[in-house]
């Protein structure tokens, strides 16, 4: 016999439990970058309504005679822009003045 062994081939099974274990890994990574750009967005409403609600304590204070309709206004403002970037982190299509190329139109890569 010679000293050299060829490695034996992994069994069907094997293959299959391989591929689910890279899935669930997969799936994984991606719950997790989910919850950090959720994490981000509910940072960002908190930081984003809190300055509107103080500009529109402010604003009801020094110029409309302590109404309610300003704190409420900037407070909506705040909450209207950390939703809209809340959207552009989950859905970057949206980002204005981005366009989306299919795959099949992509140009090859040169290398250098």
């Amino acid at each position: 016999m010679s000293s050299t062994s060829t490695p034996a081939k992994a069994a069907p099974s094997e293959n299959i439990v391989s591929q689910k274990v890279r899935s669930s890994y997969n799936c994984i990574v991606q719950m997790l970058t989910d919850i950090r750009k959720y994490d981000r967005c509910l940072a960002d409403l908190l930081v984003k309504s809190g300055v509107g609600f103080s500009a529109g304590v402010v604003l009801s204070v020094i110029l409309f005679r302590r109404r309610a309709w300003p704190i409420a206004l900037g407070t909506g403002f705040g909450m209207g822009a950390a939703y809209a970037d809340c959207d552009r982190s989950f859905n970057p299509a949206r980002i204005p003045g981005t366009r989306i190329i299919p795959h099949t139109e992509a140009p090859p890569a040169q290398g250098k």
